[in-house]
C-alpha cells in the first residue's frame, strides 16, 4: 500500500501490518498509550473502503465503528474527515447511540428514550440475537471496528460478543485495546465479578477464534514529546499482564515514585505562582483527580481564584447544544433548506466557529426531510426529546484547562498534565480496606501519567469535606456532612437538577429569560438556589427553589432535586426536615436545549414545539439562611 497522506505521518511497519489485513480478517491489536491507534484505524478504514480490487472493497454502510465516548467518536470522525480518502462516509458511533438505532429498527414503537443506558444495551443484545440487523433497511456489518476493548465489561461485552458470534461466518473485525489501561472495573460492585470481567473479552476472542485470530501489536509511542512525558511508558507491558495484588502494589509504588520526582513538583493548586501559570496558559492542561469529589473541590477552588476551566462531565450526561433550541424557535417552517439553515445558525451567538458543513450533514442524517436537501424540524425536535440527538453535533471542548477524573480523561491527551499526589499503598489499604483493587489502582495511575505530551506534574490534593450518600445507597445523592450522622451542610448538584418541563423564569417573562440566558449567562458564573416558600411539593419532596443569576430568576429546581433534598434532610423517621433558605457556591455548567411541555412553551410565547434553552448547574451547594452569610449547620 502506498502512502499518499502528505499531511499525516507515514505508517510504521507495525501499523501497516494492521492496515493491510483483508476485510474478513479477525484482528486483535494490542496498542500501548500514545501508539497512534486513531491514525492506524483511519488508515485501516480507508484500506477497507478503498481496496484496489473492487470485489474486496467495502461500502461505508457495511462497516460498524463503535467507541465508548463522544470525544473518541468525534476525534475519529475528525481524523477521517481530515486524512481519510475512501472512508469519508464511515460513521463512528458510541455504543449507546448504536444500540438505540438497533432498538428503533427492531421495536420502532418502544419508548427507548426513557430507558437507561444499560437497559438499552441489554435490549439491543437480545434484538441482535433475534436478527434485528437482518430485517427492513438494516445492513448486517461486514466489518466491525472497536477501540478500547479492554473496557468492554458486562452488558457492552455481551453486546459485542452477540454481534460477532451471530455474524462470525460473514463479518471480519479489527478490535484495539490495551489491558494496561483497563480502569472501569469499579463499575462492577462485586469484587468477585469484577475480577472475573478483567481480561474476559480478550479470553473470549482467543477461545472463539483459536485458528484465525490475528494478534498484532503497536509498541511505539507518538504522544510523549519529552523524557518527562515518557517516564511511565516502560511499565505498560508489565501492567498488561497484571493480576497479582503484591505485584500490583510494587508497580503502583514504582509509578508513584516516578511521578513524585522533585522535578515534577508543582506545589499547591492554590499557590499564586501556580494559579498565575494556569490563568496565562496557552496550551492544553488537564488536572487529573482520583474521583468525582476531588474534581468538584478542585474546580471550586479554581473558580474562586479566577481560573477559567471546565469540569469534565460523565460520558452519559450529554447536553444538546443551546443553538438547537434557537434554531427551532427562530422559524415556524416545518423544514429548512441548507441555505436557510446556514442563515439562521449565523444569527445565533456561539463561543466558537462551527463547522456548518459537518453539522448540516449530521442533522440531515437524523432528521431528513421529505424533499431533497431539506431538514425536517419536527424530526429534529423528536430527536432532542427522545435523547437521540447525534453526538457528532455536540459542542466541541474549547477550554484550555480541564479538571477531570482519570477515568473520564482516558483516551485523551494534553500538553500538560497535573496529577494530584496519589496515596501510598498503605493509605489505600486503610481507606478502602476489603474493597481495594490494587491492579486497578496501578492501571489508573499509569493512565493518568500517560495522558501528557510535554510536561508532567504532581500537586498536593485539596483537603476534602466529608461527602456522604443519602440513604446510604450506592447511587444516593451526595451531601456534605460530618462525623455526626445528623449534620447536613450542603448538597452536590447534578445534571438534571433544573426543571425541563416548563420554560425557565416566570411564565410572563419566558421570552425575555431566553434572551437573558443567551446574552448574559456563561459557564462558570455563580448562581444561587432560593427557597420560594415553606410548603413542600409532596410528601417526599422539599419546597421549590428558584435558580437565580445576578438576582434574576433563570430556572427552578426539578422534581428529582426536590426528592433528593428531602432524602438528604430526612435524617430519620422522627426527624422533621429543615429547608435551607438558600443554597450557595453553585456554578453554571452550560446552557442546553431541552424539550418539555408543548402547551407550556406555547403559553409562554416560545412557539409550538416545546423546546427552549435551560441552564445546567454544577458544584457543591452550601446551605445558608437568608440572613446569615455563614454556612448553615443543622
Amino acid at each position: 500500500m502506498t502512502d499518499v497522506y502528505l499531511d499525516s505521518p507515514p505508517l510504521t511497519d507495525e501499523q501497516r501490518a494492521v492496515v493491510e489485513q483483508p476485510w474478513d480478517a479477525r484482528v486483535l491489536v494490542t496498542a500501548g498509550a500514545g501508539a497512534g491507534k486513531t491514525h492506524t484505524l483511519v488508515r485501516r478504514l480507508d484500506a477497507l473502503c478503498g481496496h484496489e480490487d473492487p470485489e474486496e472493497a467495502l461500502q461505508a454502510a457495511e462497516i460498524l465503528v463503535l467507541t465508548f465516548s463522544r470525544a473518541a467518536a468525534r476525534e475519529l470522525r475528525e481524523r477521517i474527515s481530515r486524512h481519510g480518502e475512501s472512508a469519508r462516509r464511515v460513521r463512528a458511533r458510541t455504543f449507546d447511540a448504536w444500540a438505540y438505532e438497533v432498538l428503533l429498527q427492531a421495536h420502532p414503537d418502544g419508548e427507548w428514550g426513557a430507558v437507561g443506558f444499560d437497559e438499552r444495551i441489554a435490549a439491543a443484545t437480545r434484538a441482535i440475537e433475534k436478527g434485528a440487523l437482518e430485517s427492513g433497511d438494516a445492513v448486517p456489518p461486514a466489518h466491525v471496528v472497536i477501540d478500547e476493548v479492554q473496557d468492554l465489561l458486562g452488558e457492552r461485552r455481551e453486546l459485542v460478543e452477540a454481534l460477532l458470534d451471530r455474524y462470525q461466518d460473514t463479518c471480519g473485525f479489527t478490535v484495539v485495546g490495551d489491558p494496561a489501561q483497563s480502569v472501569y472495573g469499579f463499575q462492577i460492585a462485586d469484587p468477585g465479578e469484577r475480577a472475573a470481567e478483567t481480561g474476559r473479552f480478550f479470553d473470549w476472542l482467543r477461545s472463539s477464534y483459536p485458528d484465525d485470530l490475528v494478534e498484532l501489536h503497536l509498541t511505539e509511542n507518538f504522544r510523549a514529546d519529552t523524557e518527562e512525558a515518557r517516564v511511565a511508558l516502560a511499565h505498560g507491558p508489565r501492567l498488561q499482564q497484571l493480576t497479582d495484588a503484591d505485584e500490583a502494589a510494587t508497580l503502583y509504588e514504582e509509578l508513584r515514585d516516578l511521578l513524585l520526582a522533585p522535578a515534577n513538583a508543582l506545589g499547591d493548586l492554590d499557590d499564586e505562582f501556580t494559579l498565575s501559570g494556569l490563568r496565562d496558559l496557552t496550551d492544553t492542561c488537564a488536572i487529573l483527580t482520583r474521583d468525582n469529589q476531588e474534581a468538584l473541590v478542585v474546580s471550586e477552588s479554581l473558580h474562586a481564584h479566577g481560573v477559567e476551566h471546565r469540569l469534565r462531565r460523565p460520558l452519559e450526561e450529554r447536553p444538546v447544544p443551546y443553538w438547537v433550541a434557537e434554531l427551532l424557535r427562530r422559524t415556524e417552517a416545518t423544514g429548512l433548506t441548507e441555505d436557510r439553515f446556514r442563515a439562521l445558525l449565523a444569527e445565533i451567538p456561539l463561543p466558537y466557529e462551527p463547522n456548518v458543513d459537518a453539522l448540516w450533514t449530521v442533522l440531515r442524517r437524523v432528521a431528513r426531510g421529505p424533499g431533497r436537501g431539506v431538514l425536517d424540524l419536527d424530526r429534529l425536535r423528536r430527536a432532542v426529546a427522545d435523547g437521540r440527538f447525534p453526538d457528532e453535533a455536540s459542542d466541541p471542548e474549547t477550554a484550555r484547562v480541564v479538571v477531570s477524573t482519570v477515568h473520564r480523561a482516558k483516551g485523551l491527551e494534553f500538553d500538560r498534565v497535573v496529577v494530584l499526589t496519589p496515596p501510598t499503598v498503605a493509605e489505600l489499604h486503610k481507606r478502602y480496606e476489603g474493597e481495594l483493587d490494587l491492579p486497578a489502582e496501578a492501571r489508573a495511575l499509569y493512565v493518568a501519567m500517560t495522558r501528557v505530551r510535554q510536561d508532567l506534574y504532581h500537586a498536593s490534593p485539596p483537603e476534602l469535606p466529608l461527602f456522604r450518600r443519602a440513604g446510604h445507597r450506592r447511587d444516593g445523592r451526595r451531601y456534605l456532612g460530618s462525623w455526626r450522622s445528623y449534620d447536613r451542610y450542603g448538597i452536590v448538584v447534578e445534571a438534571g437538577d433544573v426543571c425541563r418541563d416548563d420554560p425557565p423564569g416566570p411564565e410572563a417573562e419566558a421570552v425575555d429569560t431566553q434572551a437573558y440566558l443567551l446574552a448574559r449567562v456563561r459557564p462558570g458564573q455563580r448562581v444561587v438556589l432560593r427557597r420560594r416558600h415553606d410548603l413542600p411539593m409532596g410528601e417526599t419532596q422539599s419546597p421549590p427553589y428558584a435558580l437565580l443569576h445576578d438576582g434574576r430568576e433563570i430556572g427552578e429546581v426539578s422534581r428529582q432535586f426536590r426528592e433528593d433534598l428531602f432524602q438528604v434532610q430526612k435524617v430519620n423517621r422522627t426527624w422533621d426536615p429543615w429547608w435551607p433558605d438558600e443554597i450557595h457556591d453553585l456554578r453554571i455548567d452550560t446552557l442546553e436545549t431541552v424539550a418539555g411541555s408543548t402547551a407550556a412553551g406555547a403559553n409562554a410565547g416560545l412557539g409550538e414545539r416545546g423546546v427552549w434553552i435551560a441552564p445546567r448547574i454544577t458544584g457543591i451547594g452550601r446551605f445558608r439562611r437568608a440572613n446569615n452569610d455563614e454556612e448553615q449547620r443543622a
